[in-house]
């Protein structure tokens, strides 16, 4: 599985934009949306981001006014995701939380501890209704086959 940084954002150069984002109209009633602080996958610093959340995407922008000619400056696909918790020990930061696949984690920090709960919840709730659809179409019955 390729990294989660590079998943979602191996397509984005200021000539080729990301384009992940199935025709998610992100920029029209988001399910949720807020500044967090994001780290970056090669150099570790720390950047603040615009993210929007919708339809199982959790889309970034380097600014908050977002209409439908922006472009993401990266994408995650929740449904690829593991797991979404607090990581202020693991980071020694406070507001902080993780974002995991089976082989990536990636590390944010909201502004407040109701922010950061609030995202978490957000996510959470995400990754369990995109990974369950994912795995409802993929279920076989052999017992209905003829």
């Amino acid at each position: 599985m390729a990294s989660l940084w590079r998943m979602a954002t191996s397509t984005f150069t200021s000539e080729n934009p990301v384009t992940d984002y199935d025709g998610v109209e992100f920029w029209s009633n988001p399910e949720r949306t807020g500044w967090l602080t994001k780290q970056g996958e090669y150099i570790k610093t720390w950047r603040r981001r615009w993210f929007v959340l919708k339809q199982g995407k959790l889309l970034w922008f380097k600014e908050s006014t977002i209409t439908h000619s922006s472009r993401p400056r990266g994408v995650i696909p929740v449904a690829s995701c593991l797991t979404v918790k607090g990581a202020d020990d693991v980071l020694n930061k406070q507001y902080a939380f993780e974002l995991s696949t089976r082989n990536d984690t990636m590390y944010f920090i909201a502004d407040s501890e109701k922010e950061k709960e609030d995202w978490i919840n957000s996510i959470g709730r995400s990754i369990v209704q995109h990974s369950r659809s994912i795995a409802d179409s993929e279920i076989v019955d052999y017992d209905s086959k003829p």
